[in-house]
């Protein structure tokens, strides 16, 4: 009996696929010490292309068209937003789930519904929107701001502890860029301490901490469907959780404290209600969001794995059992490595082809003016100014968050984007590094 194995078309076409793409990053890697760069007349690394397929498309046009048929648009028992919710729940199981107008919403949502009163200190991270933070300063709380891993982009758990005073009352980890916060050491402070711990997974739709959905691990988690997001409704967010006393909270706190189950006020808060007609669209937009997801997380790790090793290059560090979903991917650089500054690489970069941004934004968050000046209500601190504070923003140290906005170089992953980009994308960095090595 013959003991040879037949291979199938498929296979063998995967198989010398695969062999091409690592002949080119081998290829790729080996001129790279020596090519001119593009900004000096040299050939542009990056020769591949790839076209952004619509956004929208039938199963978004599907569920508007059974939208346009309903006799109301309320969010409330809306067919629209019941599916949204079925589909959403496949993906996290989450029992109470409450569509808002943005992740900033979806935030204050969150921290509403943890009794916040007038003083109270929430942890987060200095390196995020703003949206993140004001729903605690709207609550009169104080935001207190710990201290990144160095090349995570999330919390430092120890730096977190470092900063829990008897006024604590919750965590918001932020999954920055689609990354997983630490969340084993985040729960077991917030347990130890007794503190609320909230998801901000604004940029994290589809992301997974050791193997399981980003938003199952705290107690309330929020999502932003802003139109950079990697699934969108224009501007809208999720807030959902399954906390049998935080969970039944989160619909009043977004419907001007009307508890619709029970048909009473249960206190005030603002509208933050989604219509039925952007639940339409998210429930589309659900159907698309596995495979987005996926694409991403394994274009960003591709990159990692082609840039790690490079002298002066630090790749962005994700746990090898997560699934980071790559909002952005951002590398570091080593300033001594090299005889030029971050901002000539960056338009070196550039001229390679690489989409890269310098940082990501312009300081930490308490480095901003109106946190310096505690000006947030019509250039007031009503808590400060009432001595329920002593914080002081001018004097909170973040050296890591400083470092990594003066340091990091952003690259921006798309989901149609092709593993031969990826590849480019790498031999345009090596390049770079390369000539510019000090």
């Amino acid at each position: 009996m013959s003991t040879k194995k037949t291979i199938r078309r498929r296979e063998f076409m995967a198989a010398s696929a695969g062999l091409a793409v690592a002949g080119l990053a081998a290829s790729q890697r080996a001129t790279a010490a020596t090519a001119k760069l593009a900004i000096d007349g040299g050939a542009k690394a990056v020769t591949a292309t790839s076209t952004a397929p619509p956004r929208f498309g039938a199963p978004e046009l599907e569920r508007l068209t059974e939208m346009v048929k309903q006799d109301a648009l309320f969010y409330w028992k809306g067919p629209q937003t019941a599916i949204f919710k079925e589909r959403f729940q496949a993906m996290c199981p989450l029992e109470h789930v409450m569509t808002c107008t943005s992740g900033t919403a979806a935030l204050h949502i969150a921290v509403a519904a943890t009794g916040l009163v007038p003083g109270d200190e929430v942890i987060t991270s200095p390196i995020t929107d703003v949206g993140t933070v004001i729903g605690i300063i709207y609550q009169q709380g104080v935001p207190v701001f710990a201290d990144l891993g160095a090349n995570t982009l999330t919390l430092d758990p120890a730096d977190v502890e470092r900063r829990i005073t008897p006024r604590t009352k919750a965590i918001i980890a932020v999954h920055l860029a689609g990354n997983p916060s630490k969340m084993t050491e985040l729960r077991a402070i917030a347990d130890k301490h007794g503190l609320v711990l909230i998801e901000d997974a604004c940029q994290a739709w589809g992301a997974k901490y050791r193997g399981k959905p980003i938003g199952t691990l705290g107690d309330i988690a929020c999502w932003s469907l802003q139109n950079s997001k990697h699934i969108t409704t224009g501007d809208g967010g999720v807030v959902a959780s399954s906390h049998p006393v935080l969970g039944p909270k989160l619909q009043p706190f977004g419907d001007k404290g009307f508890n619709r189950s029970e048909g009473k006020w249960q206190g005030f808060s603002t509208n933050y209600r989604m219509s039925e007609p952007q639940a339409a669209v998210l429930a589309g937009q659900m159907t698309r969001l596995e495979g987005i997801a996926s694409s991403r997380a394994k274009l960003g790790n591709l990159l990692n794995a082609e840039i790690s090793g490079i002298p002066g290059i630090t790749p962005h560090e994700v746990h090898a059992e997560d699934r980071c979903v790559y909002w952005l991917n951002m590398f570091r650089i080593d300033p001594a490595a090299f005889t030029v500054d971050r901002g000539q690489i960056y338009k070196a970069l550039r001229a390679e082809g690489v989409p890269c941004s310098p940082g990501y934004i312009p300081v930490p968050v308490h480095r901003s003016d109106v946190f310096k000046n505690h000006a947030f209500f019509n250039g007031h601190w009503t808590i400060k100014e009432a001595g329920m504070t002593d914080m002081d923003y001018t004097k909170v140290e973040t050296p890591e968050a400083e470092a990594i906005l003066k340091t990091g170089m952003r690259v921006f992953i798309k989901e149609y984007m092709t593993e031969e980009q990826i590849l480019q994308f790498a031999a345009g960095i090596r390049k770079v590094a390369a000539h510019y090595k000090a």
